[in-house]
């Protein structure tokens, strides 16, 4: 078995590096084909059982004929677990699997952490394991405390993704926490953390845990960022975590000069508007439902702010998703109405917490 691409840094990739090997013990084969269904999955890192939901296309077992499937991993959201992700493009061939990756984010097992990494990645192992995956389509797709989660897989396994979606993502777990210290949120962040930023234990854990802090290693893959304009006043996550991130991939990629201005970007987060300086950067998009209001790509990242909250439009993101492939330039050009593109009946959904 080859070890697993994912970037520690300190003493903690000799762990990582001994998991990699490990034998992994999974629950017994799967048919042939089956609808979305619960699978136990031993993690290769600390050899406890994780669940996640998995769906196996018809004919798509190894000892079936056929083309290899593009596979989409879907990442739950902050206090929510594996089961919230049992949506999944129907009108498309393709394996879905969705990891627990330790829970809800109340405890130091879960966000972010090496175990909570290891279980996403010992999921991608287990759906090559049961169909024949495309390892040229492999996208990650993830909401709110999943988008969080989908920023840090895109920095700690590179190598692995296609393209990643992320949706009203957290990217500074710190600066999470000035905005949320009082709320449920906050006090979960304490859990996970051992303590509110101020401390060198504590500072060192939310440090960790931001993906902010690791993103330049992500660069050059293919990234759809997307947050609401009013998310933060009338949902939970400000729209700086996705400009921010933005901005570090930006400059990653070699288009610094595409970067948001620290101007522009605390006067949106703080109005909920776009400035009339930005208004002309929009695009008229027949796979959204929600209106953007400004959208900018550098180099295979782009930003999207839309008319709307703490909200996802799963169909819009799965549809981008397709059009990527894992070696090849990202794909950014909006398809035309006059294409046939429809509308999803699914829409925009709320982001359930």
């Amino acid at each position: 078995m080859k070890p697993v691409g994912i970037i520690f840094s300190g003493a903690a990739w000799i762990l990582a590096a001994m998991a990699a090997f490990a034998v992994k013990s999974t629950n017994a084969p799967l048919k042939k084909e089956s609808p979305v269904h619960t699978v136990t999955i031993v993690s290769s890192m600390d050899r406890s059982e994780q669940k996640a939901l998995f769906y196996l296309p018809p004919g798509s077992a190894h000892d079936q004929k056929g083309e290899p499937i593009p596979l989409l991993v879907q990442l739950h959201t902050w206090s929510g677990n594996y089961t919230q992700c049992d949506a999944y493009p129907r009108d498309k061939k393709w394996g879905m699997i969705a990891p627990d990756f330790r829970g809800p984010n109340n405890r130091p097992e879960a966000c972010a952490s090496l175990l909570a990494i290891q279980d996403v990645l010992d999921a991608v192992e287990y759906a090559k394991k049961n169909a024949r995956i495309d390892e040229s389509r492999i996208y990650l797709s993830g909401w709110s405390g999943g988008g969080h989660m989908a920023l840090m897989m895109a920095a700690k396994a590179p190598n692995i993704w296609a393209g990643i979606s992320s949706w009203v993502p957290i990217s500074d777990l710190a600066a999470w926490h000035a905005f949320q210290k009082s709320s449920g949120y906050g006090r979960q962040m304490v859990q996970v953390c051992g303590g509110a930023p101020g401390t060198p234990a504590a500072d060192a854990e939310y440090k960790a845990r931001s993906p902010i802090n690791f993103l330049p290693s992500a660069r050059d893959i293919p990234f759809d960022i997307n947050a609401g304009i009013h998310d933060g006043h009338t949902g939970s996550v400000p729209i700086s975590q996705s400009l921010y991130a933005f901005n570090v991939l930006a400059e990653a990629n070699g288009f610094k000069d595409r970067q948001i201005t620290e101007a522009d970007i605390r006067q949106m987060t703080r109005e909920a508007k776009v400035p009339p300086t930005l208004a002309r950067e929009t695009e008229n998009d027949p796979e959204r439902t929600l209106a953007i209001l400004f959208r900018r790509t550098a180099g295979s990242v782009r930003i999207t702010l839309f008319e709307g909250g703490h909200a996802v439009e799963k169909d819009a993101a799965w549809n981008w998703l397709e059009r990527q492939k894992k070696g090849a330039l990202a794909f950014f050009e909006v398809p035309k109405s006059s294409d046939g593109i429809k509308i999803p009946a699914s829409g925009a959904q709320d982001v359930a917490r």
